[in-house]
């Protein structure tokens, strides 16, 4: 059994494949674009504008890096999962379990409690609950649907949802927009947004003078042009080219010239949420100032429970208020879905990476129930972590839920992706050099992470007494910082240590055109789940095809 659970998950996140170009890209952007942008996304550009915009054009560069360089490489060296990829091209087992332990964190503070929050606060801003039983509901709801075999069904849903979502999106952006009087209006009236009640002797009720300008000042500018340009590309190389998830999604193509027509198509797509997430939410601050905007801290709480803003209720707000009730009753039901089949996805395959990557490692010749057990349990674990983790997103940089996502990326991305681009590009780059060099970047990044959450931003009126690497170093310009750091690591232990022999790293660094030769014929992986044993779809040894349901 556990020997199929691992074929199961290498066949669902690889190469068995025969989808064409617009499929590649559209499950691209539909991994990509989820609730957590909606919400996050949204409330970004309520609070300071139109740069948050940046976040999504940077992708182009990066998907097509993935088509050019990354996808060939994969393929050239045969493997179909990316600690696959690390161990044929490094050996050992060290950087493995590393990308286990990672995942599971980045899961933790980026996938499970910004979901778990975002869809409770949809609900909170809906039915006018407290966040917390919000969260009841939504996890109970959610346990309900995977029982009922709410897995399975996510197969033949999830593009639907990512569909009504969108039109939905395209509907609430052109109402939104003519109820401020288009682009010109929103101009306007963005910059007049302000809240009734405001804190005395200061400006941050203000909106802020560059809210229309996507370049904004490296210094005084809450997104700098230099991080977004240089440092949020390292993080977007992680997120494109060596997250699996993203990764499987090229891997599935026909041929090659598909997946770079996939990743061509992607770039195209990525230019659209500037106009029905990013403006929505400037929309929805100009039309509501009075709560997307609040800057009292007593006002704030009362709204939306956190006391340092709550331009994240800009989007849920807008759909309240403005989408008509039958497709406003359709858009929150899709939303919820697809955070439900969402967070059921990310809890399997979280255990599943825990009791393969991490517990048969240590037990190995623990039974089947045993590891059922221990993965359940784990679930459980990540779940009360989670929990607990939410009044955290919800206060962290001041409140702004995308900003927050994209800087624990930043603490803790970078060293992947060095270690990723070295990987291909210095043949040199050894095991030792690889392992350590990872861990100066975690190190680093941990402890950046640990004094963000230490010392929060300050409300409104409050001295901003934190210390000088977090005001003054943006963690965009500490995502480029650590890139360097972990790059120079990583070369000096390599040059200091035995190289690998030339014959095992060639295939490992070859960026030619492959032959494209599929290990497994099949379907598109895009529209398998992430994980075994939950209605997971895979090939047996005879090519034929199977799936897994417990239900």
């Amino acid at each position: 059994m556990l020997g199929l659970m691992e074929k199961c998950l290498q066949v669902s996140v690889s190469a068995a494949s025969l989808c064409p170009v617009f499929q590649i890209g559209a499950s691209l952007m539909s991994t990509d674009v989820g609730s957590g942008s909606f919400i996050g996304l949204a409330g970004t550009a309520a609070a300071g504008g139109i740069a948050v915009g940046g976040f999504e054009w940077n992708a182009i560069w990066p998907l097509l890096a993935l088509g050019w360089i990354f996808v060939p490489v994969y393929i050239a060296a045969g493997v179909v999962t990316l600690p696959e990829y690390l161990k044929k091209r490094f050996g050992g087992q060290r950087l493995q379990i590393y990308t286990s332990v990672l995942s599971l964190i980045l899961y933790i503070f980026t996938r499970i409690s910004t979901d778990i929050f975002a869809g409770a606060l949809f609900i909170q801003t809906a039915l006018g609950w407290n966040l917390y039983l919000s969260t009841v509901v939504l996890l109970a709801v959610t346990a309900v649907y995977t029982i009922a075999g709410g897995l399975t069904a996510v197969i033949y849903t999830d593009v639907l949802q990512t569909l009504i979502m969108v039109l939905g999106a395209l509907v609430l952006m052109f109402i939104g927009f003519e109820k401020v009087g288009w682009y010109e209006g929103l101009k306007e009236k963005y910059s007049a947004a302000i809240p009734k009640i405001t804190v005395p002797n200061t400006d941050c009720h203000l909106p802020r003078a560059d809210a229309f300008h996507l370049f904004r000042d490296p210094i005084t500018g809450d997104l700098p042009w230099p991080g977004l340009v240089f440092g949020l590309t390292v993080v977007a190389l992680w997120c494109w080219c060596t997250d699996q998830v993203m990764v499987q999604r090229s891997l599935s193509a026909k041929n090659l010239s598909h997946a770079k027509g996939g990743s061509v198509f992607a770039g195209y797509l990525k230019l659209f949420p500037v106009f029905f997430l990013v403006m929505p939410g400037m929309i929805s601050r100009a039309l509501f100032p009075d709560e997307v905007a609040c800057v009292d801290p007593e006002v704030c709480k009362r709204i939306c429970g956190a006391a340092v803003g709550c331009s994240n209720i800009a989007y849920p707000k807008l759909v309240i208020e403005l989408m008509p009730d039958g497709l406003r009753g359709l858009m929150i039901a899709v939303m919820m879905a697809a955070l439900m089949s969402s967070l059921t996805s990310v809890f399997n395959s979280s255990s599943t990476l825990f009791v393969l990557d991490i517990w048969q490692r240590v037990r190995k010749q623990a039974s089947e129930q045993e590891l059922m057990i221990v993965g359940r349990v784990f679930t459980l674990i990540l779940v009360v972590i989670s929990i607990l983790w939410i009044p955290m997103v919800q206060s962290a940089n001041s409140g702004k839920l995308f900003d927050y996502i994209q800087s624990i990326g930043s603490f803790l991305s970078p060293p992947i992706a060095a270690l990723f681009i070295l990987a291909i590009f210095c043949k040199r780059v050894n095991e030792p050099g690889a392992f350590w060099g990872l861990m100066a970047g975690f190190v680093a990044g941990v402890i950046r992470m640990i004094l963000e959450f230490s010392y929060s931003a300050p409300s409104c009126g409050e001295e901003d007494r934190r210390p000088a690497v977090l005001k003054d170093v943006h963690y965009l310009y500490f995502a480029l910082i650590l890139f360097g750091l972990t790059s120079i690591v990583i070369l000096l232990v390599s040059f200091c240590t035995p190289a690998i022999p030339e014959e095992k790293v060639s295939d490992c660094s070859d960026t030619r055109a492959p032959v494209w030769t599929p290990k497994f014929p099949g379907i598109c992986p895009s529209l398998l789940l992430q994980g075994p044993g939950n209605g997971v779809e895979c090939i047996d040894d005879q090519d034929s095809f199977l799936v897994l349901d417990p239900t």
